[in-house]
């Protein structure tokens, strides 16, 4: 085994440092969907940009990291875990009690989406996965459904072929979109399976062998600013490209794309940040591991289809809007933390229905078979030592 694989080992227990990175990147995740909901993220193709437009992409380039950041971290830890039918079916629940209790109680005080209240609304209701509701747990649960063949596939090649195959399928997916100047047919953005397949499989190389260029924090740090930077530089020099010609227009966001080199390398140094921070067995450590699993309830609340055009319009009807970048860059932080707040208090309360009705339920004996039965369908992982 070597260094860089020491350094990735199992360490038994849950890692203080990476939830709180699962904390903070679902604080990113609602800074985006604020902006670009709230309507801060003024089009790159018009001239008259006023300066909280500017700022707005600058907080825009350091949060996008956000989404490929929570699937790293799921892909770090699903590599070396048992598939686990059980805990699928649980977070289906999970997100089925969030789409079908947000979607009626919304309609009840008239929030839909446009087509109203249509068969078509209950089946995003009653099937979020298949209708893409909720398009990241779309992606996460394809890529769930493909981490055992993934995780016993690396473990059969060695680090060299491993990072052939990644290689390649980073140009296919994120390289060659990256550098060619036009909008490529097959390119979907990043919001699809197939690429977070690939972040997987990252997070999967950096658990098996890591990648010793993220030595440190201060070097992990420096590389994340320096490529949300170049996110920010080059986004505006297609900018100044577009408004001086007039072409380029139908790629100027593509650095914002989940899938640009620029953020996936961004994503990758976040990673590693928050790897190097200790953080001690105390109060705050214990905190941010009972804290961090409800995370997700933060997503599934402010993003469902009926509200998740609706609640910065909320935020603004208690306070108005912010006339000042110094306002902005506050009222964002306010959002964000504002919003977060909420979705954990909704998961702790969703977690005490569920832990209820788990316990009532565990009296009847085909429920008691049935959880039997589904802790027999998890496939094991065991660790296939290779070498150069």
């Amino acid at each position: 085994m070597n260094a860089a694989t020491q350094l990735h080992k199992n360490t038994g227990g849950r890692m203080a440092n990476l939830e709180l990175l699962r904390i903070v990147s679902m604080l990113f995740v609602v800074v985006l969907h604020f902006l670009g909901k709230g309507g801060w993220l003024v089009s790159l193709t018009d001239a008259a940009m006023p300066r909280r437009g500017y700022l707005a992409w600058g907080v825009e380039s350091l949060a996008i990291v956000a989404v490929n950041v929570y699937m790293l971290l799921s892909g770090y830890f699903l590599v070396e875990s048992s598939f686990n039918v059980k805990r699928l079916l649980q977070l289906f629940l999970q997100v089925l009690f969030y789409s079908v209790t947000i979607g009626f109680a919304a309609a009840a005080f008239g929030y839909l989406p446009e087509e109203g209240f249509s068969i078509y609304y209950l089946a995003q209701l009653f099937l979020p996965v298949s209708t893409n509701h909720y398009w990241f747990m779309t992606a996460y649960f394809l890529m769930y459904l493909f981490s055992p063949l993934l995780s016993r596939g690396v473990k059969c090649l060695t680090q060299k072929q491993f990072r052939t195959v990644l290689f390649l399928l980073l140009f296919v997916f994120s390289i060659l979109k990256s550098i060619v100047p036009v909008k490529l047919s097959s390119d979907m953005r990043g919001y699809d399976c197939l690429w977070y397949l690939c972040v997987f499989l990252v997070a999967a190389y950096i658990r098996l062998y890591g990648i010793p260029f993220f030595k440190s924090a201060g070097r992990s740090l420096l590389v994340y600013l320096a490529a949300a930077a170049g996110i920010f530089g080059f986004s505006f020099f297609l900018r100044f490209m577009y408004l001086k010609t007039g072409k380029l227009g139908d790629i100027l966001n593509i650095a914002y794309e989940y899938n640009h080199i620029l953020v996936l390398t961004a994503s990758v140094a976040f990673f590693y940040l928050f790897y190097h921070i200790k953080i001690k067995d105390g109060v705050f450590g214990r905190m941010v591991i009972k804290v961090a699993p409800c995370s997700l309830g933060v997503y599934l609340w402010h993003e469902h289809i009926a509200l998740r055009y609706e609640w910065p319009d909320w935020l603004y009807s208690l306070t108005g809007r912010p006339d000042s970048g110094l306002l902005l860059l506050l009222y964002i932080l306010f959002a964000a933390a504002l919003v977060f707040v909420i979705g954990i208090l909704f998961d702790i309360l969703r977690m005490l229905l569920f832990t209820g009705g788990n316990r009532l339920l565990s009296y009847v004996g085909g429920y008691r078979k049935l959880l039997g039965w589904l802790e027999g369908l998890s496939i094991g992982q065991k660790r296939v030592e290779t070498h150069e």
